[in-house]
C-alpha cells in the first residue's frame, strides 16, 4: 500500500504547525503542496514525524513545527533571493513560495547577497559571513545551541548593521563542523 503523502502533509500543518502559532499563509500553504519526503533520503516512512529526520549521515531536516516557526519568522516572499544552508525541505518550501534559492553547505564562505538565509540544524553561533551576506532588509533565521538547549535566533540588516532577537525556543541536532570549538583554560 503506497502512503497518501498529501494526506500525511495537511495533517502535518493542522497538527504540527498550525497549533504552533504559525499563521503565515504563504508558509502554511508551501508546506501542504511540498513533498517532504523527497528531502528524507531513505527514511521517507519518518517524513512527517514530529521529530528531527536524518537524511544523510550527520544532517537531519527539522521539525516541522522548528522549520514552520523558522520560515514564518524570516517572511519569506516571492522574487526574493534566498540561501538555504543544510536545509533541502526549507528550500524546497522556499522554492514553493516562489524564492529564488541557492543551497550551500555553510562550510565554505558565503559569497553574494541574499533577502534570506536559513538553515535546519543547530550551530553553536550564526557564522559572521552568513551575516554579512544579507542583503539590506535581509533576514537570517538560525537555531543558535549551546548545551542541550537552543534558541531560534532572527537577524536583520539594517543600515546600522545586524541585530538579532530570539524568536523561540528548539533543540535540533548540531551541524557537524558548527560545533563550539573547545576552550582550554587552567
Amino acid at each position: 500500500m503506497t502512503p497518501d503523502f498529501a494526506a500525511a502533509r495537511q495533517t502535518m500543518v493542522d497538527t504540527q504547525v498550525r497549533v504552533a502559532d504559525v499563521t503565515d499563509p504563504f508558509v502554511q500553504s508551501a508546506m501542504r503542496a511540498t513533498p517532504r519526503e523527497a528531502c528524507c533520503g531513505p527514511n521517507t516512512h519518518l517524513a512527517y514525524a514530529d521529530a528531527p529526520v536524518p537524511y544523510a549521515p550527520g544532517y537531519a531536516l527539522l521539525r516541522p513545527r522548528d522549520v514552520a516557526k523558522l520560515l514564518q519568522a524570516i517572511r519569506p516572499r516571492a522574487g526574493e533571493r534566498a540561501l538555504a544552508i543544510h536545509a533541502p525541505y526549507a528550500a524546497a518550501v522556499l522554492r514553493t513560495i516562489g524564492l529564488s534559492v541557492d543551497e550551500h553547505d555553510g562550510i565554505a564562505p558565503v559569497t553574494g547577497e541574499y533577502d534570506v538565509i536559513v538553515t535546519e540544524g543547530a550551530v553553536s553561533e550564526a557564522p559572521d559571513n552568513w551575516k554579512t551576506a544579507l542583503s539590506l532588509g535581509g533576514r537570517l533565521a538560525v537555531i543558535e545551541r549551546n548545551g542541550a538547549a537552543g534558541k531560534a535566533k532572527l537577524y536583520l540588516r539594517t543600515e546600522e548593521g545586524v541585530g538579532g532577537r530570539i524568536v523561540f525556543d528548539a533543540h535540533p541536532p548540531l551541524l557537524p563542523g558548527f560545533e563550539k570549538a573547545p576552550v582550554f583554560a587552567l
